[in-house]
């Protein structure tokens, strides 16, 4: 099974996506938590943010959930996931898939950014940001929507949420 968490940096995806993870290892070993960030290190990051290097970003990271699903592997991915296209090909090309998508307001992401993402955006100093220059669509068809005031819960409370959901499916 490939659970997909999507939402705006400062979300919660990551943090939301390890606790996730750390309970379906509970139950199942053959678990890959895979993250947007951390993708992008192992790629050596070369891409940059723009549209077109986000697309080309997508394409890998559902690509490689599809190999490894492939080959009996569950896996947790944490991703802005801005492509509604890469979504349908998901629930198409993937033996089991649930999406969730974390709602957080851009005003409660950004109390949360850690990295200064947003303001720094906001300055102009920094482009090609998801919520600020390129624009968020909304996931057309999540399995699991967390909205104010769910999305502002505890991550543990959150992923538990998500895991009685799926835990029949893995």
């Amino acid at each position: 099974m490939i659970t997909w968490i999507i939402g705006i940096s400062g979300s919660g995806k990551t943090t939301v996506g390890k606790l996730l993870a750390d309970k379906i290892r509970s139950r199942v070993p053959n678990l890959v938590f895979l993250d947007g960030d951390l993708l992008r290190d192992v790629w050596g990051d070369n891409l940059g943010h723009d549209v077109d290097a986000r697309a080309m970003n997508s394409h890998r990271f559902c690509h490689l959930c599809r190999m490894l699903d492939r080959q009996n592997q569950h896996v947790v991915a944490a991703i802005l996931s801005i492509f509604p296209h890469w979504q349908k090909w998901n629930r198409e090309n993937f033996s089991k898939y649930f999406e969730v998508f974390l709602d957080v307001p851009l005003e409660v992401a950004r109390r949360r950014d850690t990295k200064d993402i947003y303001e720094r955006a906001l300055r102009g100093e920094l482009r090609n940001v998801v919520g600020v220059d390129i624009p968020f669509p909304q996931p057309p068809s999540p399995d699991l929507t967390f909205g104010v005031p769910d999305v502002l819960e505890r991550p543990e409370r959150i992923a538990g949420r998500i895991f009685s959901r799926i835990e029949n499916a893995l």
